[in-house]
């Protein structure tokens, strides 16, 4: 097939790449440029910026796709400027929403493609939503192939996926641990979550491109695994060598005190602190034979032993780890007034 990705090259779309590749597939992608040299050689590279849209039609114009993949739109006026795009120029357009998009809370914990989406805490997912609906109603009126699809916290060896973190990602929630010093972790960790590797999210997104039983529909990639926060901590901790220190915060405690760019009404009140358990049927009517295989006390090795031979990517974050501490001293403080 000849698909066009617009990204890439990001934390999910990095092994779609990969694979389509491998496959020997006619792979073009349409970003900035910015990680170039990770790119197979056998893909055809587009260097633009897509808001550019005489330049990306002088590019590509001419072209006719078997898929387009929107990985990178997250607002309502970057999803019509894709149709004014490639209307005509696909079959098949499929964009990458956002399981946090689903009501929070569910009223079943259960979370289907049918689950009501609406996030009162998260602009973001509310973005999302509107993107889905101007999509669909495109389908629904004028026939624009879109499909839809919904990953929920898809992690790669690049970043260990935490609940509590600064805006410089996890790194300084790992040196806390190696430190021996107390994480953060929200609620009582004992609410469920699921993280999915990006190579197996990878399989069950390929399976849908030029899948006639994909065109107008919405799914939902994830793993079967489910995982309490505490269990997630641990299995990092394993990884490290160490054990951890839990400290339990209320999440709407977190997100009272926060600093802004923290986030922690959208990333946690709208999204993390609620037990959500995917069922992915559809996806695997869909494709059949697709199943999530790593576990993620597997790929949370795969992760620290990567961060841990790439320097450059231990970010500190001194201003968090201060936070963290004045945090808990506020909480142990609390303790002492009865």
């Amino acid at each position: 097939m000849k698909i066009l990705l617009i990204g890439g090259t990001g934390t999910i779309s990095s092994a779609i790449t990969r694979q389509l590749a491998a496959s020997g597939h006619d792979l073009w992608l349409l970003n900035r440029g910015n990680r170039k040299s990770e790119v197979p050689a056998s893909v055809k590279q587009v260097i633009v910026d897509i808001n550019d849209e005489q330049e990306v039609l002088r590019q590509v114009g001419g072209e006719m796709f078997d898929a387009v993949c929107e990985f990178i739109g997250f607002l309502p006026s970057q999803v019509e400027r894709d149709i004014r795009l490639f209307k005509g120029r696909t079959r098949q357009y499929v964009y990458i929403s956002s399981a946090s998009a689903y009501n929070k809370p569910a009223a079943n914990h259960v979370i289907t493609e049918g689950t009501t989406l609406a996030n009162p805490y998260w602009e973001y997912s509310r973005n999302k939503i509107a993107c889905e609906e101007l999509l669909m109603k495109e389908y629904r009126e004028n026939g624009f192939p879109v499909t839809i699809v919904r990953p929920s916290h898809t992690y790669c060896e690049r970043g260990v996926p935490v609940s509590v973190h600064g805006p410089k990602g996890s790194w300084q929630v790992l040196k806390r641990m190696m430190e021996g010093k107390p994480v953060i972790v929200n609620g009582d960790g004992s609410s469920l979550w699921t993280l999915t590797w990006n190579e197996d999210f990878a399989r069950g997104f390929i399976g849908l491109l030029g899948n006639p039983k994909a065109i107008g529909e919405p799914f939902q990639i994830m793993s079967d695994e489910q995982l309490s926060w505490n269990q997630v901590y641990q299995c990092v901790a394993n990884a490290l060598g160490v054990t951890p220190h839990l400290y339990h915060v209320a999440s709407d405690f977190l997100a009272a005190v926060a600093p802004k760019d923290y986030d922690f009404t959208g990333n946690l009140l709208g999204d993390k602190s609620v037990t959500v358990i995917f069922d992915c049927s559809k996806l695997k009517r869909a494709v059949p034979g697709f199943q999530c295989v790593t576990r993620f006390d597997e790929g949370v090795r795969r992760c620290v032993a990567y961060l841990l031979a790439h320097p450059e990517l231990q970010e500190e974050d001194p201003a968090f780890d201060a936070w963290c501490d004045k945090v808990i001293a506020a909480q142990e403080s609390a303790k002492q007034i009865i």
